[in-house]
């Protein structure tokens, strides 16, 4: 746990001070660090939009059942900052692989994101159908 704690910490001194990740391995062609900072861009939009459509389903929402409402609220503010941390992370996971010349990291973030958010697009439309949106 200790560990755990320890690497957390390092790779969050990290995310403040990008500047530190250049201490390592070799300068990569300044394109692929670009296309790096577009995704992490990328990233921060799609998390924006999530808060965005969490503060929707709350405000535009009404006549759903408020624990229905809720729960979608929150779960879509939860995804958009899981987003917007998991950005950062892997900006510099990504940028710390192509200094050192290494393969670039997974994560299944991205797909758990697209089930997660597909699974509360059917249940919108189950409701929608079934009109208990009113």
């Amino acid at each position: 746990m200790i560990d755990g704690l320890r690497s957390l910490g390092a790779a969050v001194r990290l995310w403040l001070s990008p500047a530190r990740v250049r201490e390592e391995g070799t300068t990569p062609d300044y394109r692929f660090s670009l296309a790096n900072e577009r995704t992490l861009l990328a990233w921060l939009r799609t998390g924006l939009a999530l808060v965005g459509g969490g503060f929707a389903v709350d405000q535009f929402l009404p006549g759903l059942h408020p624990w229905l409402r809720v729960t979608f609220t929150v779960f879509l503010l939860v995804c958009g900052a899981l987003c917007a941390v998991r950005a950062v992370n892997h900006w510099v996971r990504c940028e710390r692989a192509m200094r050192r010349g290494t393969d670039l990291p997974v994560s299944r973030f991205p797909s758990l994101l697209a089930l997660g958010v597909g699974a509360l697009a059917v249940a919108m439309v189950v409701l929608v159908a079934l009109g208990w949106t009113r």
